[in-house]
């Protein structure tokens, strides 16, 4: 099973299934609690069924985050 989903993806995914999982219990909601259950497993296996059978992918980890500004200048230790 290959990874189809990135790490920004897969931290939303566990969020929001978490969320919806306690949703679920505190409104005793069967939907709820499954919806949010298969949520957080995709989650922590990073593999989305539906991307899959869309042939989509959100896992491009080869984005790295760069600030235009160095920051270490502004701090000043006097």
């Amino acid at each position: 099973m290959k990874k189809n989903v990135g790490d920004l993806d897969a931290y939303i995914r566990l969020t929001g299934g978490l969320t919806m999982f306690g949703v679920g219990i505190v409104k005793k909601s069967t939907p709820a609690i499954a919806f949010g259950a298969m949520k957080v497993a995709e989650g922590v296996t990073r593999f989305c069924p539906i991307l899959y059978m869309l042939g989509l992918s959100t896992n491009d980890n080869s984005i790295n985050l760069k600030f235009t500004k160095d920051f270490s200048e502004d701090i000043s230790t006097d």
